[in-house]
């Protein structure tokens, strides 16, 4: 049963709300540890629902419910903290969507979801406060209220005896369950946590955590190891009036694939290929190929009936390269096969070659529409949503 956010909350849903970190079976103690307070990297490769970092506590441990800590993203989705008793039988997440937060909570039966405050996806460090305010639980973001939320509870005896699992960049409980549907992996920061005045450490699964650059930018980061493949058959194909790829970013730090289009059973169709050493983009259409100087920043791409250009500037007043379009397999292409940011696709279905790009992409936009990486049919070792700076 939903209810509305002015619902009171217990003081075990509370001390859950302000806990919000961990993961794994009650007791287990088998990953690496990692300080509470330590810089901490959302958008690490992982199955995408599972928790980052995660820990196990009792309630009798915590003498205080306040916690605080500092995250920062340009990504407008994703999860951040997740707790639950019982085993996932009560739990509580709070994430973004839309760049605000979202708190979801379920506590015997009852579905509480509520969302508001300030846009958080805009590169800065941003300071969240969690409190227990009487039988509410606040969120504060940088010294002013965001969210006010709460529910009410018949049980309490349990309280001493409870314990928490508590996690970091994901959840727990099947994703069905959630009130509102989250993409779950964020390309984003948490900082400086001070959880509940408690100093045990957390624990990961990951060999080693990814970095959090000290200065971003908006983009897309292939660190030399990452891609994203989308299946071209979700872009809206018109023969008659083309399709449009458009790239931005300075091309002479690049290095490596930034995209090619492939058809199963077919040969490789289109890549487009940085060179640093060369400082030379080469664009390969089926067996013809061009190499331009890798000295500009924005590069349009217009396959025709019967041309192929490109240009580089989105308005197409400085023309690059032109050629007829002789090859019919390639509207099959575009509308069977798959596009790779990053990578070149090999033969199999999902298979990309190692010439994978290094560098940012400020801009990557199909048919005028900004590409979210995050809904890639299958992508890896990127930051979809920012760039070091």
């Amino acid at each position: 049963m939903a209810v509305s956010c002015k619902t009171m909350v217990d003081e075990l849903l509370l001390t859950l709300s302000l806990t919000l970190l961990g993961w794994g079976a009650e007791g287990q103690r088998n990953g690496q540890e990692v300080s509470g307070g330590a810089t901490v990297y959302l958008g690490q490769d992982r199955d995408i629902w599972r928790p980052l970092i995660h820990t196990t506590v009792n309630l009798s441990e915590i003498s205080t419910i306040k916690s605080s800590f500092q995250v920062r993203t340009f990504d407008p989705e994703g999860a951040i903290f997740y707790g639950d008793s019982k085993n996932g039988e009560d739990w509580f997440l709070l994430s973004l969507i839309d760049g605000i937060p979202l708190m979801q909570i379920k506590k015997e039966g009852i579905l509480l979801s509520v969302a508001g405050g300030p846009r958080l996806n805009d590169g800065k460090w941003h300071t969240l406060v969690l409190s227990n305010q009487g039988k509410f639980v606040t969120l504060d973001v940088d010294g002013s209220s965001g969210l006010v939320v709460g529910t009410q509870s018949k049980q309490t005896e349990e309280l001493n005896l409870a314990k928490l699992r508590l996690a970091l960049g994901g959840i727990m409980i099947d994703k069905e369950k959630l009130i509102v549907q989250v993409e779950p992996q964020m390309d984003g920061c948490v900082r400086e946590g001070s959880w509940l005045n408690l100093s045990m450490p957390w624990e990961t699964e990951v060999e080693e955590l990814w970095p959090c650059y000290q200065n971003i930018q908006p983009g897309s980061y292939f660190p030399g190891k990452g891609f994203a493949i989308f299946n071209t058959s979700v872009f809206p194909i018109d023969t008659e009036n083309g399709v449009k790829i458009e790239l931005g970013g300075d091309f002479s730090q690049m290095d490596g694939t930034i995209f090619s289009i492939k058809a199963p059973g077919q040969e490789l169709m289109v890549a487009l290929v940085a060179n640093n050493k060369t400082k030379e983009v080469t664009l390969t259409f089926g067996e013809e190929k061009t190499s331009l100087k890798n000295t500009f920043k924005s590069l349009v791409i217009t396959f025709q009936t019967e041309l192929l250009q490109v240009f580089q500037d989105e308005h197409k007043t400085t023309s690059l390269f032109v050629t007829a379009m002789t090859n019919p397999g390639f509207w099959t292409a575009l509308r069977e096969g798959r596009l790779a940011i990053g990578g070149l696709l090999g033969e199999g279905e999902d298979i990309v070659d190692s010439q994978f790009l290094t560098g940012c992409l400020k801009k990557i936009k199909v048919q005028g529409r900004d590409l979210n990486l995050d809904l890639a049919v299958k992508h890896m070792s990127i930051y979809s949503h920012s760039c070091p700076a």
